[in-house]
């Protein structure tokens, strides 16, 4: 029979329970360190004491346990207050103090469990105080309790050792607790970054493909009804353009989408065409071996961008495209000679682009070109491999 991992059976460490299982099992995994308890539990069983003394003893051991799991239990759940753990440890150890200088030395095995809540429920510098003391005060009354000595040997190391290896433990279940928040902080940042993408990859998709979309629409409604032939074709490149831009936003949609420089060359003259707009792509060439992969898309992305500006924005006659290397950069130039640049703030397809650049390494300059219009400029680092150097020859 196949066995599948159910969190309904199992409880983390640093983590609250979520039913009554989880409850139960982490009850179980801290009842079995009560076997210590059998010392107590057989001097109140044996004849040691008067009937009151053995009355008194087994409520005094109820609401010692009862303290103990109250403390641990709660505060490994949901920590308390630092004055509420304080006042709890101080109660736990009066009651060991009491019943071990009343019951006799079989009852020192108390402060093992006051060293161990120390280690679980303190801050690790008081744990590292507290643990000693406490340690201490067993000892002290191990020296004055008759019958002490066959039991003080037995517990001092596992008190010191108990309440130091909680504070490890209590130190993994903060450890765990801060990985946890962290995980889930990542897959909302993860899911953040997702939508991010897809709000840039659909505004620049279908702002493109809108546009065109819509100054076709017009060429065909003014070549009608003199020019059908034109006025079909324009409709014709319609159904092309929103064939494609499902595509697109399909391909967006699926993360695959990575658009080319020659394509969107290509998609830029067709889109200044129907706009009648003059396109100068005689210094766009898109031949570039440097020019890594996820930058050229970076580029692509910006050439969109900049055209569907030009086209629905600029009322420009003419626009200029050029690439060309600067440095350990490529540059992209889109020009036009339109009303130029607004004084408000960059709208939501700069903004988006420029994020866009960051993520390649690359920057955006946007501003009033030197003859006027508008200039966007977008850069992107070439990874240039070094030429292996030349042995010189020596005289």
């Amino acid at each position: 029979m196949e066995v599948h991992d159910d969190p309904s059976y199992t409880i983390g460490i640093g983590t609250e329970p979520d039913n009554r299982r989880q409850v139960i099992i982490k009850l179980i995994w801290i009842a079995i360190w009560f076997a210590y308890m059998a010392a107590p539990v057989e001097d109140l069983l044996g004849d040691h004491h008067t009937l009151t003394g053995d009355v008194l003893g087994g409520c005094g051991l109820a609401a010692f346990v009862s303290g103990y799991l109250a403390l641990v239990f709660r505060h490994t759940s949901r920590p308390l207050e630092r004055a509420r753990v304080l006042g709890a440890l101080a109660a736990l150890v009066s009651l060991a103090v009491v019943l071990a200088l009343t019951l006799g030395g079989a009852w020192l095995v108390l402060f093992v469990y006051v060293c161990v809540a120390s280690g679980a429920v303190l801050p690790t510098k008081l744990s590292r105080i507290a643990i000693p003391l406490v340690t201490g005060v067993l000892a002290g009354l191990g020296a004055i309790t008759p019958g002490a000595p066959e039991y003080l040997a037995a517990l001092v190391v596992p008190a010191l050792l108990g309440g130091f290896a909680m504070v490890g433990v209590r130190q993994m279940a903060l450890t765990t607790r801060a990985l946890r928040e962290a995980r889930a902080t990542v897959a909302h940042l993860a899911a953040n970054e997702e939508r991010l993408r897809l709000a840039r990859d659909l505004h620049d998709l279908l702002g493109h493909s809108l546009s065109l979309i819509t100054l076709k629409s017009e060429l065909a409604g003014r070549m009608l009804p003199d020019r059908p032939d034109q006025a079909a074709q324009q409709v014709a490149d319609i159904e092309r353009v929103s064939r494609q831009a499902l595509v697109d936003v399909r391909e967006a949609v699926s993360g695959f989408r990575r658009p080319t420089l020659e394509a969107e060359l290509a998609g830029a003259r067709t889109a200044l065409a129907a706009a009648g707009i003059t396109a100068d792509l005689a210094r766009a060439a898109t031949d570039h071996p440097d020019l890594p992969p996820d930058e050229e898309g970076a580029l692509a992305w910006a050439l969109r961008e900049a055209v569907t500006n030009v086209v629905r924005h600029s009322a420009a006659q003419r626009c200029e495209i050029t690439l060309a290397e600067e440095g350990d950069e490529l540059c992209l130039t889109v020009g036009d000679d339109g009303r130029g640049p607004g004084g408000g703030l960059p709208g939501n397809g700069l903004t988006g682009l420029s994020e866009r650049l960051q993520l390649a390494d690359g920057r955006l300059e946007t501003g009033p070109g030197p003859r006027g219009g508008f200039r966007l400029r977008a850069f992107v680092p070439l990874s240039r491999s070094l030429a292996p150097e030349r042995p010189t020859l020596s005289s």
